[in-house]
């Protein structure tokens, strides 16, 4: 204790000369438990540096002496489940889409892979249930811009829309009124004209007539006469209720206005083709399927 150490006379220890507001700071030393424990954490974790890969560095990380990495580990165990599943994917690979839904074995093989995959990759945007979003195509309507079918829903998954694959769906929907095509006053009326196909109510003296006569010189060559749609062009009908980014005038008036041009990724090359079968059979069985 030195010349100028102060005892406190309730607890008598020395105080560390620390005091505020009259209440001063006793000089009590930690725990000696307290003290080894948090040196051996120290030691720990310098020992946890140098086993495990745990710092990065400039173009990799430290491996560690033991080079454990659990994404190895994954990968290994994915690996044995592969071999596990080989024979009946090879099957599931060899067997005509059709007949998939008619074998049990299969349907049941492609329905739980296809499950996952689409939660892996197809969740993200069209939901876990398949139910979609704004921009987004419900899978569990019957309603398809590009068909419904088995054949057609493995198309779509294999090659995707405007996907920059050679064999990818392509079409889009013009931007009327950022190209100039229409003026605004038009784009309203044959918005409202779009409109009351899915009998939605119109403005206030919306004029039906020039509606009509402006999507007929404008938009029957993709959406058909009565505005019915058109699979090959992935043109969506127009008069079902069913609408993929809104059916308010204000949504409509921008689709015609700027156009829309979704992008479905092509899955050939990232997925296996007989992954990629079961995903079809997968999306065919939500419900919408044709």
């Amino acid at each position: 204790m030195t010349e100028h150490s102060d005892v406190d006379k309730v607890s008598g220890t020395a105080t560390t000369g620390h005091e505020w507001d009259g209440i001063k700071e006793l000089n009590t030393p930690l725990p000696r438990w307290w003290v080894i424990t948090f040196y051996a954490t120290i030691l720990w974790a310098i020992g946890y540096w140098i086993v495990y890969p745990a710092w990065p560095m400039l173009w990799s990380y430290s491996t560690g002496i033991l080079h454990y990495s659990s994404r190895a580990d994954v990968a290994v165990e994915l690996a044995n489940l592969e071999k596990i599943r080989g024979d009946k994917m090879v099957a599931l690979g060899a067997a005509p889409l059709a007949d998939i839904e008619k074998d049990p074995a299969l349907l049941a093989l492609a329905r739980a892979r296809g499950k996952t995959v689409f939660g892996d990759n197809c969740a993200p945007c069209h939901g876990s249930g398949g139910a979609g979003a704004k921009g987004y195509p419900n899978l569990n309507d019957d309603d398809w811009l590009w068909g419904g079918s088995l054949d057609q829903i493995m198309q779509t998954i294999e090659f995707g829309a405007r996907s920059g694959h050679a064999k990818a769906h392509e079409s889009a929907m013009l931007a009327f009124g950022k190209t100039g095509i229409l003026k605004n006053p038009e784009i309203v009326t044959v918005a409202n004209y779009v409109r009351s196909l899915s009998e939605l109510p119109t403005s206030p003296g919306y004029d039906a007539a020039a509606g009509k006569k402006i999507f007929t010189e404008n938009c029957v060559s993709c959406h058909g006469d009565a505005g019915k749609g058109n699979q090959e062009l992935g043109a969506p009908n127009l008069t079902d209720k069913i609408w993929l980014y809104g059916s308010d005038e204000a949504t409509v008036v921008e689709t015609i206005t700027n156009g829309r041009a979704g992008v479905m990724p092509a899955w050939v090359g990232r997925l296996d083709p007989p992954t990629i079968k079961a995903l079809a059979v997968y999306v065919h069985s939500l419900g919408g399927g044709k």
